[in-house]
């Protein structure tokens, strides 16, 4: 992967502003997936086993994994590129929007992937939180913030 700067008049506060959405996001899941691989009873979150009666999983190892792999170390890198113009190839292989920086696509995924852990994890427990709430607005507030035009245009190739 290659990076490069971007000049100080390319720079916008959304930009950064959705940079640190990212950065925020994913430095809270890897946070949260590295406690629950390490400690799979969900222990040293105060998470009982019972929240996963009705989920396909017997404990907290593989939710931890994906919300450290999807929604922590992803965004890092996404918030990284957002700052700097990252080159990485498989990432433009993968972004549906050849005419955006693949960043910005992925900046989609990761509202998308928000929405659907949230809706996925009150299907499973089978009831709703003020922690719910939040991420479900934050994720909708990444999406909200990668679709102005100021940073669609910012981040158009």
């Amino acid at each position: 992967m290659m990076t490069e700067r971007l000049d100080k008049s390319e720079k916008s506060d959304k930009s950064y502003l959705l940079a640190a959405m990212h950065a925020l996001l994913g430095i809270g899941a890897v946070v949260g997936g590295l406690l629950l691989m390490i400690d799979p009873s969900g222990k040293l979150l105060n998470m009982p086993l019972t929240l996963l009666e009705k989920a396909p999983f017997f404990d907290f190892l593989i939710p931890g994994l994906i919300l450290f792999m999807v929604l922590g170390m992803l965004p890092i890198v996404i918030c990284i590129a957002l700052v700097r113009r990252v080159h990485w190839t498989l990432a433009k292989k993968l972004n549906l929007y050849p005419e955006r920086y693949w960043a910005w696509t992925f900046s989609l995924y990761t509202g998308f992937a928000l929405l659907i852990w949230i809706i996925v994890q009150v299907y499973v427990i089978q009831t709703v939180s003020s922690i719910h709430l939040f991420y479900f607005v934050w994720g909708l507030g990444i999406q909200v913030v990668t679709l102005l035009p100021d940073i669609q245009r910012r981040y158009t190739v």
